[in-house]
């Protein structure tokens, strides 16, 4: 949901980083390893507990996950490959640092698998309802290489929710039941959508 003003924004403060990643002869793919290896990294941190750290690596990680495509895009260098390793990238760190929550919090482990449990639900969901709008030529294209339906829960949203777990720690299980219930929400209404869409 706040990740489509955020791509608006970020091409045009990013250019400094962009630099730096031409300077390194980066290619867009190492760009979006780098930021997954953050994301292994941060997980790791949330397992022993490393909470302000955690937060700290997972943004920064966050931040060349962002700005993969946007260096693409720049140098000519957009490939199939690279969108498809962009989403899957995507979608282990997230999982990666739900495995780091429930190393850190055994006590939850019934809310950490309905997690992962729902992002099954939640990329299969934004990946299908996108093909069916992209087919019938709805909405405007984002510049990713896959099209993705918009929901309440996207990157932006996940990262936010995974702060709030990281520093209130004690109010873990109410934010994680939170989280469930948006993850749940974003699954119901993209469904909806596709169930009102006219057939084609």
């Amino acid at each position: 949901m706040i990740d489509s003003p955020f791509r608006k924004l970020l091409p045009r403060v990013t250019k400094p980083l962009i630099g730096i990643y031409a300077t390194l002869r980066l290619t867009p793919s190492q760009v979006t390893l780098l930021g997954f290896t953050l994301a292994i990294v941060a997980s790791v941190l949330t397992a022993a507990g490393w909470a302000s750290a955690a937060i700290v690596v997972w943004w920064l990680g966050r931040l060349f996950d962002g700005t993969d495509g946007i260096y693409a895009r720049a140098t000519d260098q957009v490939t199939d490959f690279g969108g498809y390793l962009d989403i899957v990238a995507d979608m282990a760190a997230y999982g990666a640092m739900i495995i780091g929550f429930a190393v850190w919090k055994p006590e939850f482990i019934f809310l950490w698998l309905l997690i992962m449990f729902l992002y099954v639900l939640c990329i299969t969901s934004a990946l299908a309802l996108g093909a069916m709008e992209e087919r019938r030529q709805l909405g405007v294209s984002d510049g990713r290489s896959l099209r993705l339906a918009a929901g309440l829960a996207e990157g932006g949203e996940t990262g936010i929710a995974y702060t709030l777990m990281l520093l209130f720690a004690g109010a873990m299980f109410p934010l994680a039941v939170g989280w469930v219930a948006i993850l749940s929400v974003t699954v119901i209404a993209r469904t909806v959508l596709a169930a009102r869409m006219k057939t084609k």
